[in-house]
């Protein structure tokens, strides 16, 4: 027995597949299957003890690797056609972060985002500073069409098409990967990744590499990974606002709740967290029309997509 891991502590992890308007009914069931896969994974590798870092960064790369989410290699294209990524992780335990915006050619830039977090002094790299550090690093390229979906094609097409819709940007650019995990030892940490939003100006960066808007981990109080409108999440802190709350006492749900209504409120802007805490509590809470999400406890993954409907098997 590792001397470690503390057998009190329960290991369990949360993901979610990003804020969304609405999900097309041939899309649901590969969504559906998708999360939970993720959060399968996520979990075993927690209770073969492995590290919460290890298991969100699991957990978002099988995300990153799946066509109908966007991060990875079903990003969402920008102005020009291109993908565009950004990502973040952070361990609660020492508040160690790593980040990577606006980067192109890479399967999985949560991984690299890793690497930022244990291989440099730095917490950012973007653009051609994170494409020379991950060279270095050995990172393989893939050509860019790899990423590049039929269906984003269209949808980049649509967005042109529709340009000019009142309010477009608030409500339908949502999508954003994310895992939140407590491992064995009391360790939180969280991981977040996105391709952005359609049609976005080429090198814009939105909350999700953003260390307290894309998402947050601290073993005193827990680790939040956020979903929604990006500049609406990156003007009240989503993340360090909603951990700001659970600080003050509220519940997680309560706390989400408050976070979610003050920036919708104060900016029309709608989008989602998933919260575990340090005694591993776990929430999901959304504004948006739905959230794909599943959560991983004591043998059992409970998921759903849209608001009142949650489903709970056991794991094998």
């Amino acid at each position: 027995m590792n001397p470690d891991v503390n057998p009190d502590v329960n290991p369990v992890i949360v993901v979610h597949g990003g804020g969304a308007s609405k999900i097309s009914k041939d899309r649901k069931e590969r969504v559906r299957q998708g999360i939970m896969k993720a959060a399968q994974a996520g979990y075993k590798i927690l209770t073969e003890g492995g590290s919460a870092v290890d298991a969100v960064e699991g957990a978002v790369t099988i995300l990153e690797d799946h066509p109908e989410f966007n991060a990875g290699c079903g990003s969402v294209l920008n102005a020009n056609g291109d993908v565009e990524m950004d990502a973040s992780i952070m361990n609660g335990k020492d508040l160690s972060a790593g980040a990577v915006s606006a980067v192109r050619c890479i399967a999985n830039p949560i991984k690299l985002a890793r690497l930022v977090m244990e291989k440099t002094t730095h917490c950012f790299l973007t653009d051609q500073g994170a494409a020379k550090f991950a060279a270095a690093m050995g990172v393989p390229t893939i050509p860019k069409e790899q990423l590049v979906t039929e269906r984003n094609i269209k949808r980049l097409e649509k967005e042109k098409h529709e340009k000019g819709a009142p309010n477009s940007d608030c409500q339908k650019n949502l999508g954003t990967v994310g895992a939140v995990a407590l491992d064995r030892k009391g360790n939180v940490a969280y991981a977040t990744s996105t391709g952005g939003i359609v049609n976005k100006m080429v090198g814009r960066v939105g909350d999700t590499p953003c260390i307290g808007s894309g998402g947050y981990a601290d073993n005193d109080i827990g680790a939040i990974s956020t979903t929604g409108h990006g500049e609406s999440i990156l003007k009240v802190n989503l993340a360090r606002l909603t951990l700001f709350q659970v600080e003050q006492g509220k519940t997680l749900e309560e706390a989400a709740d408050t976070s979610l209504g003050y920036m919708k409120s104060k900016l029309k802007g709608l989008g989602g967290v998933i919260l575990v805490s340090k005694a591993g509590d776990w929430a999901v809470r959304w504004t948006s029309a739905s959230m794909p999400w599943a959560a991983a406890k004591d043998g059992k993954l409970h998921s759903g997509i849209d608001l009142e409907e949650t489903s709970v098997t056991d794991l094998p």
